[in-house]
C-alpha cells in the first residue's frame, strides 16, 4: 500500500512540476503559435516549402533550420507539429521538424558542449539533423500511398480572400510580425538562461505587442479563427499530455536508478539500447536531459550510451508518444519510434567504439 501511495505521489508531483514549469511559459505560447500557423499562415506557402510535392532539398533543410531555433521539449513541439500538418505540410518535413526542434536546438547544443564536452555536442547536432531527415524520408516512402491522418473535428479557418485593409501583402506582413512576436514569447519564456527578473519585463512588452496587433491591426475574423484553432489544439493534446506526464512520474519510482547506472556502463548493444529506451520512455523538460546526462556520466555511464540517451531523450517521451499516435496514426508511430530506437542505439555503439580506439 505504501508503494502504491509513493507511485501516486510521484505521478502527482510530476504533474505539478510540469504544470508549474511548462504550462504558462512553454506550452501555452506553443498552442498560440500552432493556432496562428493553422489559421493565419497562407496555405500556399506551407505547400510550397513543406508540402508533399516539394523537393526534399528544399523542404527538409527548412524544417531542420526551423527546429534549430526553437528551444522546446518533445511535448511543447507537438502543437507546432500539429499546426504544420493541419496546414498541409508533408509528413516527412513535419517529422523532421518534430525531431529537430527538441533534439538539436541551439540552447541544448551549447549547454551540452559546456557541461559534457564539445565532442558530444558536435556528435549530437550532426547525428540529430541526419536522423531527422532520414526518418522523415523513410516515413514518406513507407506511407506514400496512404492519405494524411487528419485531426478530427478541426475547425476550418474562414479568412476572407481579399481584405479591406490593404490586401494580401498587408495580411502577410501582419502575420509575420505577429508570428515572430509569438515565437519570441516562447523562446524567452522557455529559456533557462534568462532569469525571471529579466523575463517578466521582456514578456510584458511582447504580450503588449500581441494585444496591440489584435486590437488595432488584425481583423476580427482572423482573431476569432486564430483563437478557435488554438483552443482546438489545446483540447486535443492537453488531456493525453497530462496522462503521459503522470505515468512517467510513476515510472521514476518503479524503475530503480541503480539499474541505469549498472547496465549502461559499457559499450555493448544492450547498454546502448537500455540508454535509448530509458530516454524514450522517461520525460524530462527541455535542457534538463543535459545535467541528467552529466550525472549519469559521473556515475560511470559510458560515453556511447550517454550519446544514445542524449539523442533519444529530448526527441520522444511517453507523453509525446500518446499524442503523436493521435496525430499521425499507430502504424506511423510504431515506425517512427522504431527508427529512433534503431538509429540512436547504433549511433551510440559506433561513437563509443570510435572514442575507445
Amino acid at each position: 500500500m505504501d508503494f502504491v501511495l509513493t507511485m501516486l505521489r510521484s505521478g502527482l508531483e510530476a504533474l505539478e512540476d510540469y504544470i508549474l514549469a511548462h504550462t504558462f511559459n512553454c506550452l501555452v505560447p506553443a498552442f498560440f503559435i500552432a493556432g496562428a500557423m493553422s489559421a493565419l499562415f497562407p496555405k500556399d506557402k506551407i505547400l510550397r516549402y513543406l508540402g508533399e510535392k516539394t523537393k526534399a532539398y528544399i523542404s527538409y533543410p527548412i524544417s531542420v533550420v526551423a527546429g534549430l531555433f526553437l528551444a522546446v521539449c518533445s511535448c511543447t513541439v507537438l502543437p507546432l507539429f500539429a499546426g504544420i500538418r493541419q496546414r498541409g505540410g508533408g509528413l516527412g518535413p513535419a517529422v523532421a521538424f518534430l525531431y529537430t526542434a527538441p533534439a538539436t536546438n541551439i540552447l541544448a547544443i551549447i549547454y551540452t558542449g559546456g557541461l559534457i564536452g564539445t565532442d558530444l555536442a558536435l556528435a549530437r547536432i550532426i547525428l540529430s539533423v541526419s536522423f531527422a531527415s532520414l526518418i522523415g524520408m523513410i516515413l514518406t516512402a513507407t506511407f506514400k500511398s496512404e492519405g494524411k491522418v487528419a485531426l478530427a473535428e478541426s475547425p476550418t479557418p474562414s479568412i476572407p480572400q481579399t481584405l479591406t485593409d490593404g490586401g494580401e501583402e498587408v495580411r502577410s506582413k501582419r502575420f509575420w510580425i505577429f508570428f515572430i512576436i509569438l515565437v519570441a514569447i516562447l523562446l524567452v519564456g522557455a529559456s533557462s538562461l534568462i532569469t525571471w527578473g529579466v523575463k517578466i519585463p521582456i514578456l510584458a512588452v511582447l504580450i503588449a505587442g500581441v494585444l496591440l496587433i489584435i486590437i488595432f491591426w488584425m481583423p476580427k475574423e482572423e482573431t476569432v479563427s486564430w483563437l478557435k484553432e488554438t483552443f482546438f489544439f489545446a483540447r486535443t493534446i492537453v488531456p493525453l499530455l497530462l496522462v503521459g506526464v503522470f505515468v512517467a512520474g510513476i515510472l521514476k519510482v518503479v524503475i530503480p536508478e541503480k539499474i541505469i547506472t549498472t547496465y549502461v556502463g559499457g559499450n555493448r548493444i544492450s547498454s546502448n539500447l537500455i540508454a535509448v529506451l530509458f530516454g524514450v520512455f522517461m520525460y524530462f523538460p527541455t535542457l534538463v536531459e543535459v545535467p541528467m546526462a552529466r550525472t549519469f556520466l559521473d556515475l560511470g555511464m559510458g560515453r556511447g550510451p550517454l550519446l544514445a540517451y542524449l539523442l533519444a531523450d529530448p526527441v520522444i517521451s511517453l507523453p509525446s508518444i500518446l499524442v503523436i499516435s493521435k496525430l499521425i496514426g499507430l502504424k506511423r508511430l510504431f515506425v517512427y519510434v522504431g527508427l529512433i530506437t534503431f538509429f540512436c542505439t547504433i549511433a551510440g555503439l559506433i561513437y563509443g567504439f570510435v572514442i575507445s580506439i
